[in-house]
């Protein structure tokens, strides 16, 4: 008997690219899932509301999103 595997949902795919040392450029996240460009923003606009979404440079000129693995400050007002 074979045990079968829950396949990982794209958007958790995703998070988990954007959880990588080098994060995900959106070129990366439209191969990687199928999704037109719109929606990989989209999705960044989403992962921004509840995380921290860092926009780096990388040494090749292209923009790669990573989320910040800090934990967020938490600020009383």
């Amino acid at each position: 008997m074979t045990k079968q595997t829950k396949k990982q949902s794209k958007s958790a795919h995703v998070t988990k690219m954007l959880s990588r040392g080098t994060g995900a450029t959106v070129a990366e996240i439209v191969k990687s899932t199928g999704w037109k460009e719109h929606s990989c923003r989209a999705f960044l606009t989403g992962v921004r509301k509840s995380n921290k979404l860092l926009k780096e440079q990388r040494a090749d000129g292209k923009t790669a999103y990573r989320i910040d693995a800090a934990p967020a400050e938490v600020t009383a007002e």
